[in-house]
């Protein structure tokens, strides 16, 4: 009871504190900028040398970020903005004062950001501090852009229909990007967008932006933006499309099966309506995700399913709207659900702002029978209204529809799921308070009562001090096969704490404690989990840190548990379990060539013990590409009659760059615990904006003898009239 009476007057303290609170978040007129129109065709080759740009206003200079928030950055940046009828214009320097080799890894798009010298705009076009776009490019010209939400989390899975060039020169980078008004969405009439940039200069350690940003936030952080002014409003939309078909072919061996060569050619088609310059109409008709990245694999030691994040496009744009809908672990619409077992048929979403403080989002697909898998429709439906300063109201109804079944009889499965809900999410003018309250009720056939989940959480994060706490249920009967949820019938309680400390120091930038725990109990409200995880962090100046760390862990077992996933000896439920782990990892410093993660933990597990190693390496040979390795060791030791093993999953990985317009990944994975060696390969030429064509290679094998289970190749050809 303490628990929940003190976590309610957190909720109440953060929510008076959103409507009044305005003393941390800079004032946006003191970053102003003016967009300067233009009638003049201007040529995208980073040399600026146009008329417009000799009278454009300039930025003023930039402010530190990190290491430390305070004074002006030394490696300073200029921007200039400029616009006409059809285009958003930028002229970007960014100087370098330090000589030497500027960082990059490669040509790739959507680039990693904290292993490259780049510069990046956070665009607020819907002027409510949430959402908006980001356009960057890093120094050797690499693009990189996604869409906002959250008030600063940058999605990288959409890629936008722009143009932008580099220029080098000694002491300085020279950028210059071109934005077709129709690629972004945002507010008719409006003649002032919140933004801001950021530059990251790594042999500095310096990240800096024009509006200042604390430095516990993210640079793209929008509760941290400037002005930007236009002298006269961006244009209205008309109704436009934009369509992007493909073909493709595939070749098939499954020889486990002793099936022959199968063939297979594709055609399908995505298509965009622009409806206005806030809302458009996506739809696809049977898609192709053949080009899309292959998960990484992950050793499996959880009692629970694992995650996997989503990857193909379509899903993405205005995803935030589906995706953040619960939480983590909570999730009643997962999209990776849609298409799992079975192919996409057709499927449409709308989504945007039909209004001033309103977003909505509607999704709708359709999938086919196969195999022992029925043909479903899916359906999400969200409505959200901005309230307070940055905070939002919204409702959502998700329907799983069985349409057409199995001819096999043994298929067994409700004809319907459906969740509705409601939720809250809030967040202060200064984005020191964030937090999150829902309520969501599933319907459909089978066991009636505790059929609804809800949660309650609040964070507090300033420069030094940062602590939350979040309590949540979720009833045994709670379905959403729509979506991912953990697991069912369970009381959680998850509060954390930690402090930074700051030193004047030439090379240690903060080091500080954290403390977390989460403790979980049944219907019956007994203990069940407990993990509770104390560290101690130091991060120098560099951005290179190191984190110690010891857990004391609780469980008593609710279903039976195999504790290695391979086929052994189950420990049975209601067995009990308390152990301690120690760990200790360190992250090097991002200016070099050579990078890399290292990690490990050891301690008790199930009553036997258990080792763990990870390491993550990474070398570049900018700007040609770079030679990767993820890997994980993990020694579990049981007492019989329970299985002991040595789990091992390595994945190296070759990235190729011969142009700007040409890459080639190869990926391969050994992963002993299910007994496989994945390999895929693609080669993608990206011969026209957003238009590709990929070849793509995969096989699967066993480690021994390297004999073949199946392989297959795909080549596809996609091509965007817009």
């Amino acid at each position: 009871m303490r628990i929940k009476f003190f976590f309610a007057l957190l909720i109440l303290f953060a929510i008076s504190h959103t409507l009044v609170a305005q003393s941390s978040a800079i004032n946006r007129a003191d970053f102003r900028l003016q967009a300067a129109r233009t009638d003049q065709a201007l040529e995208i080759d980073g040399l600026l040398d146009e008329a417009i740009w000799s009278r454009a206003q300039k930025t003023s200079p930039f402010y530190r970020i990190t290491p430390i928030d305070t004074g002006y950055a030394k490696a300073q940046t200029e921007v200039q903005i400029a616009y006409d009828d059809d285009f958003l214009y930028m002229g970007i320097v960014c100087y370098d004062p330090m000589p030497g080799k500027r960082p990059a890894t490669n040509y790739r798009r959507d680039w990693n950001f904290n292993r490259n010298d780049n510069f990046f705009a956070a665009i607020d076009t819907y002027n409510d501090q949430t959402n908006g776009f980001a356009f960057g490019v890093n120094c050797i010209g690499g693009q990189w852009d996604g869409i906002q939400a959250n008030g600063g989390s940058v999605s990288l899975e959409w890629d936008g229909k722009w143009y932008s060039a580099v220029a080098q020169y000694e002491d300085r980078w020279v950028a210059e990007f071109k934005i077709p008004f129709r690629t972004i969405r945002y507010r008719v009439g409006d003649d002032e967008w919140g933004i801001n940039f950021s530059r990251l200069d790594l042999k500095t350690n310096e990240k800096s932006a024009w509006a200042p940003v604390p430095r516990q936030f993210q640079s793209a952080s929008l509760a941290h933006t400037g002005t930007l002014a236009w002298e006269e409003a961006p244009p209205a939309s008309s109704l436009r499309f934009s369509v992007i078909p493909y073909v493709s072919g595939k070749a098939t061996h499954d020889i486990e099966s002793g099936d022959p060569v199968s063939y297979k050619p594709n055609a399908g088609v995505d298509a965009k309506m622009i409806l206005s310059t806030s809302m458009n109409m996506d739809i696809t008709i049977n898609p192709d995700y053949s080009q899309v990245e292959v998960d990484q694999q992950q050793v499996n030691l959880d009692r629970f399913e694992l995650f996997f994040p989503e990857k193909r496009k379509f899903f993405l744009e205005n995803s935030d709207l589906f995706a953040n809908l619960g939480t983590q672990s909570v999730r009643p619409f997962f999209s990776r659900r849609i298409g799992l077992n079975s192919p996409v048929i057709t499927g449409a979403r709308l989504s945007g702002n039909p209004g001033e403080d309103w977003r909505i989002g509607l999704m709708n697909m359709q999938t086919a029978v196969k195999d022992l898998n029925s043909a479903n429709n899916f359906s999400v439906a969200v409505l959200q209204r901005k309230v307070l300063a940055r905070s939002n109201v919204g409702v959502f109804m998700t329907n799983k529809q069985v349409i057409v079944t199995p001819e096999d009889t043994s298929y067994n499965a409700y004809d319907f799921n459906r969740v509705a809900g409601a939720e809250f999410n809030f967040a202060s003018s200064d984005n020191n308070w964030t937090g999150k309250v829902f309520y969501h009720h599933s319907f459909n056939p089978g066991p009636q009562g505790s059929r609804f989940a809800s949660a309650g959480m609040i964070q507090y994060d300033k420069e030094q001090f940062s602590a939350g706490l979040s309590q949540s249920y979720v009833g045994g009967n709670y379905l959403a096969e729509m979506g991912y949820v953990r697991r069912t019938g369970y009381n959680e309680t998850n509060p954390s704490i930690g402090y930074k400390f700051y030193v004047m120091s030439d090379r240690i930038a903060w080091h500080g404690p954290s403390l977390e725990s989460d403790f979980f109990l049944d219907n019956d409200l007994s203990l069940t989990d407990r993990e509770t995880d104390v560290k101690y962090s130091l991060v120098w100046m560099d951005r290179s840190q190191i984190s110690i760390g010891i857990e004391e862990g609780y469980v008593r077992l609710l279903d039976p548990f195999d504790p290695t996933h391979t086929g052994g000896e189950m420990i049975a439920a209601g067995e009990e379990f308390n152990w301690k782990e120690v760990s200790l990892s360190y992250l090097s410093t991002m200016k070099r060539l050579f990078t890399f993660m290292v990690g490990g933990r050891y301690g008790g597990y199930y009553g036997g013990t258990k080792l763990s190693l990870e390491a993550d390496l990474n070398y570049r040979v900018q700007p040609f590409g770079s030679l990767s390795l993820v890997a994980s060791y993990n020694k579990v030791e049981m007492p019989a009659p329970y299985s002991s093993a040595d789990l091992i999953l390595v994945g190296p990985r070759l990235d190729i760059t011969f142009t700007e317009k040409l890459f080639f990944t190869t990926f391969v994975q050994y992963n002993n615990q299910i007994d496989n060696v994945n390999v895929n390969m693609r080669l993608q030429w990206r011969y026209a904006p957003v238009s590709d064509l990929f070849i793509v290679y995969t096989e699967n094998a066993y480690p021994t003898g390297w004999n073949t289970k199946n392989r297959g190749i795909v080549l596809k050809l996609s091509y965007w009239f817009n």
